[in-house]
């Protein structure tokens, strides 16, 4: 018997596919307990139509993902910070910060996506890692400079 799983079913499937099992188990078990329903030819067709728009809809961001993975790697962004001897910092430029400079610039990531071991603590050039999508990565190219004197009392 062919049905169509309404809920993640251990050891069958996810909510969605179409599976096949046994008269009883389908009958007894699974439609009772809304777990299923009967795959009929109508359905089966929704089902594949919802999957191929799923995954249209899946390829638009995949290929939107890229072209902002593209464009981040071109750019250099540079976030002015106190410094003070050999080039250390005051504090440290976290992730939120790149956020925030990389919004300013008009891209949209969230600071959770970005990979980095540890807080920047030194001044200079840094290239980090950031996820865009499930398999599209980007390269941001990190600048951090020396705040100006004048700028630190405004």
């Amino acid at each position: 018997m062919k049905i169509i799983l309404k809920e993640e079913v251990e050891n069958l499937g996810e909510a969605g596919e179409i599976v096949e099992v046994a008269d009883g188990y389908g009958r007894n078990y699974l439609i009772p307990q809304g777990l299923a329903e009967m795959a009929t030819e109508g359905k089966i067709q929704q089902i594949r139509e919802k999957q191929r728009a799923r995954e249209r809809r899946k390829e638009e961001r995949r290929q939107k993902a890229q072209k902002t993975a593209d464009e981040l790697s071109d750019e250099t962004f540079e976030i002015a910070v106190k410094a003070g001897e050999q080039d250390r910092l005051f504090g440290s430029v976290t992730t939120q910060d790149i956020e925030e400079v990389v919004a300013e610039a008009g891209y949209n990531i969230d600071r959770r996506d970005i990979e980095m071991e540890e807080n920047i603590k030194e001044l200079g050039e840094h290239t980090l890692i950031v996820k865009l999508f499930e398999d599209v990565t980007a390269e941001i190219n990190l600048e951090v400079v020396p705040r100006e004197k004048d700028e630190e009392q405004e």
